[in-house]
């Protein structure tokens, strides 16, 4: 009955909430040697790992190889892992951390597409008469417009739903930074949208 009174905001904000508390609590209890909560854990969080690294990689062919290396290196370094913060957003962290290894990784050792026509090839591989499709690459092409740090900001507050302090964490600048990049992002969009 309460849960009902609440604005859907701070229903969705009190959902997320206890997700986090119980990512969390999952991977202290991993990190204690539980084998159970390490399935939990990535479950809970695989899928927030996956769009965060879809929207901070060019290319999409990487991402799913990039989310399993954030989650090795998570899993490797859960031992260090105390509960400081959310689960989530150490593991985000671990993925910003995971993508620009791999831009690193892939300017030094630039690949060659041998097939004669790459685009053509990207396009027939995308699924068509998904719903959502054409507005996914409307999205997708108005986030491409913005410039990586305020990319980055506007995906983690406004489509992860990271706060502002949590999303300072994960990028490693001030909240202030944040906040103004968020409101820049949403500006420019707003003008590319009218």
């Amino acid at each position: 009955m309460i849960a009902s009174a609440l604005p859907a905001s701070a229903d969705l904000r009190a959902r997320r909430e206890s997700a986090d508390a119980s990512a969390t609590a999952w991977a202290l209890a991993a990190r204690a040697g539980d084998v159970d909560a390490v399935d939990h854990f990535v479950r809970a969080l695989h899928r927030d790992v996956l769009r965060y690294v879809s929207y901070l990689c060019a290319d999409p062919q990487a991402v799913d190889d990039l989310a399993q290396d954030t989650f090795l290196r998570a899993l490797g370094s859960l031992h260090r892992f105390e509960g400081r913060s959310s689960a989530r957003v150490w593991l985000l962290a671990i993925a910003r951390r995971a993508v620009t290894d791999g831009f690193r990784h892939a300017a030094a050792r630039p690949r060659r597409y041998d097939g004669s026509d790459w685009q053509d090839a990207v396009e027939r591989a995308q699924p068509r008469g998904v719903p959502g499709f054409d507005d996914g690459i409307a999205l997708v092409d108005l986030l491409g417009a913005l410039s990586d740090e305020r990319r980055e900001a506007f995906v983690l507050t406004q489509m992860l739903g990271l706060s502002y302090e949590e999303a300072a964490s994960v990028s490693g600048c001030p909240v202030g930074t944040v906040r103004s990049r968020v409101a820049r992002a949403r500006g420019e969009l707003m003008e590319l949208v009218v």
